[in-house]
This record gives structure tokens, sequence and C-alpha cells, in this order.
């Protein structure tokens, strides 16, 4: 039973293969890349305007109002309570597909996704309270590799019942029910650490030795964080004050921002493309955009170039691609197209993302890059909110979903106009600025090697 005593940083595999069981199974969902067909059909019956502008938009808004709580929750519990929330919250939002009725229930539906879309800094973050900073690179891969893994043979599963088996897509529900029941109970026995990672310095040694907190003892713990986490604000605005440490993180919110918007409003327009009596593909092709994206995002890591010269040129040629990708989506009558498409723009966003992570998270320690990925998926999530209160909820417009994929492609337009002018700066400052460093030295050695020789006294 030893393993059930761990102390922090020693015995990594254990709660390292609970955790990646945990992410596997969390993200074995084979009803998500059904959902619209789901939540159109017979079953649910609702139209497409109602899922764009009632359902979907609960996500966007809620996330941004639960980001901040669930921050501050996370380290105060010390992560094992907010993987167990994420999971009962993923159980509850697909419950609530699949046998609530009416449109409060899907909505509510959302809101259960948003808790848990909120709680992925406590899956995250876990494993570093529980294991050795030496394993850290490895550990991270593993618990990324299980969500992706997981995700893809969801879509996979999904797509072979679906299309050979012609299961309904009320059993996929079921299913993803069943995996979610699993999660849950994995994520049971995980582990409870000892104390948090994000505000280390700001906790208190002996407070671990308490098995029950008392209230006085909650109090401080919340007084030691929020102190904490102001201590921490004051630090990372130093960070922000670098010219291209922002310009990353700039990307890492718009480019996040247009990929949530997109990915969730792409299987509406898929819904709309595709021909009568047609089989929908939605399973395969999440399954090979997620497995090629992974692939891009390992080839990322695997290239040797210099990435603070040629990173954000990198990022405008690439979103540049990426706005053409969702424009042809968007043009184009074929559906065939419109899945290629998707496929390029998902494996373009992850490598983009993968530059930026990276390019963010050098410079940074582990309690001030968790500091600093929460402050930007805030970001993310407020512009999120922004662009789906001006482009869905807004009365005067009433836009078509064709018109929305249109705004997505100008908006990744705008964002590649940006980094390819603030790219070709960069190259251009840094090319110019070794030639008068080469200019100077030269000079240098000129006016030495020119000196009168000192005579002997």
């Amino acid at each position: 039973m030893a393993c059930w005593n761990m102390r922090q940083g020693d015995g990594w595999l254990y709660p390292t293969a609970v955790l990646c069981v945990y992410g596997f199974l969390s993200m074995m969902r084979p009803a998500e890349p059904f959902l619209v067909p789901f939540l159109t059909g017979p079953q649910k019956n609702f139209t497409v305007q109602q899922i764009s502008r009632d359902i979907y938009p609960i996500w966007a808004y809620s996330s941004l109002f639960l980001l901040i709580p669930m921050f501050l929750l996370t380290d105060m519990l010390r992560y094992k309570p907010i993987v167990v929330l994420q999971a009962l919250a993923y159980l509850v939002c697909w419950l609530l597909f699949s046998f609530g009725h009416g449109l409060w229930s899907i909505q509510l539906a959302l809101f259960a996704y948003s808790v848990a879309m909120a709680c992925d800094l406590g899956y995250f973050c876990y494993i570093y309270s529980m294991v050795g900073q030496e394993h850290y690179q490895r550990v991270t891969s593993y618990a990324r590799a299980a969500v992706l893994l997981g995700y893809a043979m969801a879509s996979l599963i999904s797509q072979l019942l679906v299309s050979i088996w012609r299961v309904s897509l009320f059993c996929l529900n079921v299913i993803t029910i069943t995996c979610l029941c699993g999660a849950l109970l994995t994520s049971l026995f995980l582990p409870m650490p000892q104390r948090g990672v994000l505000l280390t310095e700001f906790h208190d040694e002996t407070e671990s030795k308490t098995d029950l907190p008392t209230q006085t003892a909650w109090r401080k713990r919340f007084q030691r964080t929020w102190r904490g986490l102001r201590h921490m604000l004051v630090d990372c605005k130093e960070h922000y004050s670098s010219v291209a440490f922002l310009f990353f993180c700039i990307w890492f919110v718009m480019g996040k921002c247009g990929y949530y918007q997109i990915s969730e409003y792409v299987q509406i327009l898929w819904n709309l493309k595709k021909p009568e009596n047609f089989t929908v593909y939605n399973g395969a092709v999440d399954a090979v955009a997620t497995l090629s994206g992974a692939a891009a995002s390992v080839a990322v890591g695997h290239t040797t170039l210099n990435w603070s010269l040629w990173g954000e040129l990198s990022l405008g040629v690439f979103s540049t691609l990426s706005a053409g990708s969702v424009y042809l989506m968007d043009l184009t009558s074929n559906i065939w197209i419109c899945y290629a498409c998707y496929i390029i723009f998902k494996s373009i966003y992850m490598q983009l993302i993968t530059i930026c992570v990276f390019q963010i998270a050098k410079t940074l320690s582990k309690e001030h890059y968790a500091l600093v990925l929460g402050i930007n998926n805030f970001a993310a999530m407020a512009l999120q909110a922004l662009l789906t209160a001006v482009v869905l909820n807004t009365k005067s417009l009433q836009l078509t979903v064709a018109t929305q994929f249109l705004i997505y492609a100008t908006y990744f337009g705008v964002i590649s106009l940006i980094f390819l002018i603030r790219g070709v700066y960069n190259v251009y400052a840094t090319k110019q600025s070794l030639l008068e460093s080469d200019s100077q030295e030269e000079q240098i050695i000129e006016g030495q090697t020119g000196l009168p020789e000192a005579t002997e006294v």
C-alpha cells in the first residue's frame, strides 16, 4: 500500500498512470463529433438557429466568468477535487444532453461543459504537485498524449459505429456516459497532493499535517493565496513588458479565440453543406485532424530554428494559410473540401499554439507559467464572448452561418497581417542590429591595430 502514501516528487509512475487513464477516459466522448446532428435530429428537434444563437453561446459566456474562480480554487483545493469536479461536470453534461428535455436543459448542459473546461488547469497542474522537476517533461508529454489519444480514438470509434454498424446517435451518448463514469471512478483513485504548486512559496508547511482544515485555516489559506496571486501579478507585469513575449501572448489569445469559435460551430456548417442522404464523417474528420495536429506539434518540437527570430514571421505565414482554409471552407459547396479545409486549419492551429506555448514558457517558472496561462486563457475567453455577442447575439445583424465563417476567416486574415508586419520588422531589425554590431567590432579592431607602439623609457 506504499503507493497510496507517496511523498511529493517520489513514485511518479502511479499518479502519472492514473491521471493518464483519467485523461484518456474523460476524452472518450464519441457523441461529441455528432452533437449537432443529434440535437437537430428527431430526438431533440432543435433548429440550427437555436443551436447557434441560444445554446452554444452559453459556453462562451459562462467560461469567461468561471475561469478566475476555478484558478483560485485549483490551488486552494490542491487539484484532486478539481479533477473530480471536471469528471462530474462532464458526466452531468452528457446526462442532460441525452435525457434532458427542452431548451433550458441543453443550456444547462453547456454550462456544465463550461465548468469542465474551466477545470483543465487542475488536470495539467495536478501532476506537477506529485512528481519531482526531473520528471516534468516526461509526465507532461504523457498527460497531453493521453488526452489527444482519447479524443482521436473516440472520434474514430464514433465514425465506425455510425458508418459501418449504423449505431444510433443516442447509443453514442450512452457509450460516452459509460466512459465518463469510468473517468469519474478513476479520478477518485488519484493520490491527494500535500500542497499546491502555483503559489507554493506562500503556503504554510504545517497546514498539510491537518487532514480537515478548520474555518480559520480555510480563511488563512485564502488570504495566502490572494496575497501570493497579487505578488505574482506584479512579477508577471515585467514579462508582459517584453514586446516579443507580448506578441506571442497576443497570438495565443487571438488564435485560441478563433479556434474555439470555428471548432464550436463547424458542425453546423457541415450540416448545411452536406448533401441529402449523406453519411456524415464528422468523427473521421475529427480523428484525422487531431492526429495530424499532434504530428505537427511534435514536428515543431524537433525543428531546429531560431524561433525568437523567425517565430513571429512563422505565425504570420501560417495564419495566412489558416485564413485561406477558413475562406475556402465557407465558400465551397463541396462537403469533402470543407472537411479537408478543417483538417488543415486544425493542424496549423495546433502547430502554432505549440510555438506560442514554448516561447512563452521558456522564460517563466512553473508558478508564473500557470498564472500567465490563466491570464491568457481568460483574455481568450473574454475575446470569444465579445465575438459571440457581436456575431451571434446582435439581433440587428441576424447573420447566417456562412457569413459568420466569412467573419472568422477575415479575423484570421487580420491576425496574419499583424504578424507578417511584426515578423518582417523583427527580422529586419535583428539583421540590422547584427550588421551594426559587426561594424562596430571591425572599427574597434582597426583602431586597436592602428595605435602607435609605446616607447621604452
